[in-house]
């Protein structure tokens, strides 16, 4: 079966953003180009790595010699997005994400594979997931001054959830929260 290639060359934009109230928010990676939008679902964690690694690309491209790229220190101010989705329908779930840099056009590269259900076969064991080919893949290449700023605004999403407990550490529910002191 052919691979979906949903191609996203400089995109009008390109956020991650969540639905739901915290501690029930489902991640969305959107990507819009013109009137084509594309939501992918993502975990926290997936979504907390993503930043931290495009920052830490493009604090290392700051390192060059002259800094070609012209990879900006800090998010220009015309780039901060803080808007809602868009009307998000879900493309699929990711799982297996990959990130890059194309030095011929300056972007930073997203590559996003559904979560592929494995099959078994008639011995009951699973299939090896790397012999099946992927249905679906995003791919979004963002500047650097763009990626800079997906980066500011995913760390802030990822830190807009529950508050934490100072005594135990647990994330505190809005509808309350009874803490387990630790045992000695």
């Amino acid at each position: 079966m052919p691979t979906t290639v949903h191609d996203f060359d400089w995109p009008d934009r390109v956020v991650v953003g969540t639905v739901g109230v915290p501690g029930q928010r489902t991640f969305y990676l959107q990507v819009r180009t013109g009137k084509q939008i594309l939501s992918i679902a993502m975990e926290k964690l997936q979504a907390a790595q993503l930043a931290e690694k495009i920052d830490e690309i493009l604090d290392q491209l700051m390192t060059v010699d002259g800094n070609p790229f012209h990879v900006p220190a800090n998010t220009p101010p015309e780039l901060v997005d803080n808007d809602d989705l868009d009307a998000v329908e879900e493309q699929f779930r990711a799982g297996v994400m990959s990130l890059g840099w194309d030095p011929t056009t300056s972007q930073v590269v997203i590559e996003a594979y559904p979560i592929e259900e494995v099959d078994e076969d008639e011995d009951g064991l699973l299939e090896d997931p790397d012999d099946a080919d992927a249905s679906e893949v995003l791919r979004v290449r963002m500047p650097v001054g763009t990626a800079r700023a997906f980066a500011k605004r995913t760390r802030e999403v990822v830190g807009a959830g529950r508050p934490i407990c100072v005594i135990c550490g647990e994330p505190i529910d809005a509808d309350g929260h009874t803490c387990a002191l630790p045992e000695n």
